[in-house]
């Protein structure tokens, strides 16, 4: 069962931190996804990607879809016609393939570069050191149908809120190491995504624009 007024509380948590939330829905019934589409919600968040088209198929047209799990460069073209944002950019590759799909789309892809900023090995991104190298590489300098919105990052499962501040803290510094660099249109350069159902408030206090929750939303899966 959906939890509406857990969402109405962590709304208002939101709103006096001018931070977004990106609703997690995996595995969730479209039902369950109507239920906050009803409250007013508009941000959806998905792993797997046979999942997010089928529910994209179901769902209003103003949704917006972002693809939060980590994403494999053969399947970005069943996404790339409507998906608003990819958080889980984790290679040239990748960034490459979307910048493919978005522009036979004819559309521009928001993205959001992953860093590593775990102890757990299982988590994916691109470690503080390769951003800037990244960033300088010519491949990633010609693609015009992608936009580089910000970074993201996920703190390691630990009950030790030290640890995660010290994560979120590394995930920050990378940012605005970026910012100051010039090799990004800080215009459009303005997520800092970190804080899920069990850091956020942590991730809140420490500035992050744009966080993702599912359990505390939709119950257990």
């Amino acid at each position: 069962m959906i939890q509406l007024q857990t969402y109405k509380q962590i709304i208002t948590e939101l709103e006096n931190y001018n931070c977004n939330l990106v609703a997690v829905s995996k595995l969730k019934p479209v039902s369950d996804i109507l239920g906050f589409y009803q409250a007013g919600h508009r941000i959806f968040g998905e792993n797997y990607v046979n999942e997010l088209v089928e529910k994209q198929s179901q769902l209003p047209e103003d949704i917006n879809w972002h693809f939060i799990g980590h994403l494999q460069s053969n399947k970005v073209k069943y996404i790339a016609p409507f998906v608003s944002m990819i958080h889980s950019v984790d290679s040239l590759k990748l960034l490459k393939e979307i910048n493919k799909r978005a522009l036979q789309n004819d559309r521009i892809i928001d993205c959001l570069v992953q860093i590593h900023i775990a102890e757990e090995n299982t988590k994916f991104g691109f470690s503080a050191n390769e951003l800037l190298d990244f960033f300088k590489q010519p491949d990633f300098i010609e693609m015009k149908n992608i936009c580089i919105k910000g970074v993201m990052g996920m703190g390691t499962f630990t009950n030790d809120q030290e640890q995660i501040k010290k994560e979120f803290s590394t995930l920050l510094t990378c940012y605005e190491d970026i910012a100051a660099s010039n090799l990004i249109d800080v215009k459009h350069f303005t997520e800092k995504s970190f804080g899920m159902s069990g850091d956020y408030k942590i991730a809140l206090k420490m500035g992050s624009s744009l966080i993702r929750i599912g359990s505390l939303l939709f119950g257990s899966r």
